[in-house]
């Protein structure tokens, strides 16, 4: 072998070891890389909510579109009001009407009411006292035979007859003076307390023609439209929360004790290379996934995964629901934050 061969097979041999050498301290930088952090892969998540109205009636307007940005408390959708308008308006005549008598009721007798009472029993206590002489008079006329006995009796009789009446007045003047009852008193307000609830209702039923926002979120699906009935059963709109959101991810079982929740944690995704999003693990399912309960032998119990929640701030409103996300969790050697 020449010396020029022996020189290029001598840079040969020296650049497959430089590549070995190089490629060993890749996977061994690789490795220890791995001992101190956790790379999980999962999609972005959130919560949804069907929005729907508390009652039935036509929806009149839709005041949001799908892709549209709501706050909570926002005013999303509105049913036709006139009927629930009416039946409140007449609950309030109803509920009025009864706290009117109520009142009369507590107030009592007026003045004039027992002025004309009290005449009334004067007036028959004076009758009364006619018919009384009357019929002394009478007596002593029979007893002088100066009067039939007939006239008597019949004097005796318009006597009781007005003592009757008297007392008859002067129940009607102490029931004045005294009052109505306590019990009649309670069943009016009792009547009046439930025409109340009545028009509480009727009150809450209007309002429950608004459709609010009940957290902020976007529009995800617009399900109706005016001039649909609307019901309790059937949304109107789909709306994605946007807070909170997360990555649902997958930890091995063999990773599993190197978390806890608290821990912090880096999300990237595709749609934004080189961007980071801090995160925290908020949530450790407690159950095996897409495993079976009873675990039998070592390999098997190598492929438990349990799904975990990463708390991610997005600020810019950038991560949509479903879309890929890295997940790197720091560790230290003990498999504990650092």
């Amino acid at each position: 072998m020449t010396k020029k061969k022996r020189s290029v097979l001598a840079v040969v041999v020296l650049l497959a070891f430089g590549t070995a050498g190089g490629a060993y301290l890749w996977q061994t930088r690789i490795k220890d890389e791995r001992k101190h952090e956790l790379v999980l892969f999962g999609n972005v998540d959130i919560r949804q909510v069907n929005l729907a109205f508390n009652g039935s009636e036509r929806i009149v307007s839709m005041l949001v579109d799908e892709g549209d940005r709501v706050e909570q408390g926002q005013l999303v959708a509105v049913l036709r009001k006139d009927r629930l308008e009416a039946a409140m308006r007449a609950m309030e005549a109803q509920a009025a009407a009864q706290a009117e008598v109520v009142g009369r009721l507590k107030a009592g007798s007026r003045p004039e009411e027992i002025r004309r009472v009290r005449a009334e029993y004067d007036a028959a206590q004076a009758d009364a006292n006619n018919a009384t002489v009357t019929y002394y008079r009478m007596q002593s006329l029979v007893r002088e035979d100066a009067t039939a006995v007939q006239n008597a009796d019949d004097a005796r009789a318009r006597a009781e007859m007005a003592a009757a009446r008297l007392r008859s007045a002067k129940e009607t003047l102490d029931l004045a003076i005294a009052g109505p009852r306590k019990e009649d008193i309670a069943a009016a307000e009792a009547t009046l307390e439930a025409y109340r609830a009545q028009l509480a209702l009727a009150r809450q039923e209007l309002a429950d023609a608004n459709l609010y926002a009940p957290s902020s979120g976007i529009i995800q699906n617009r399900i109706l439209e005016p001039g649909d009935m609307a019901s309790p059963a059937t949304p109107v709109y789909t709306l994605a929360l946007v807070d909170p959101l997360w990555v649902r991810a997958y930890v091995p079982e063999t990773d599993l004790g190197k978390i806890h929740q608290g821990m912090a944690a880096k999300v990237t995704t595709d749609s934004y290379p080189g961007k980071t999003y801090d995160g925290w693990v908020g949530y450790i399912s407690p159950t095996a996934q897409f495993t079976p309960k009873s675990v039998e032998t070592p390999d098997l119990r190598s492929r438990l995964v349990y799904q975990i929640r990463v708390y991610i701030h997005n600020p810019n409103n950038e991560l949509r629901l479903g879309m890929p996300a890295t997940v790197t969790i720091p560790l230290t050697a003990n498999g504990t934050m650092e």
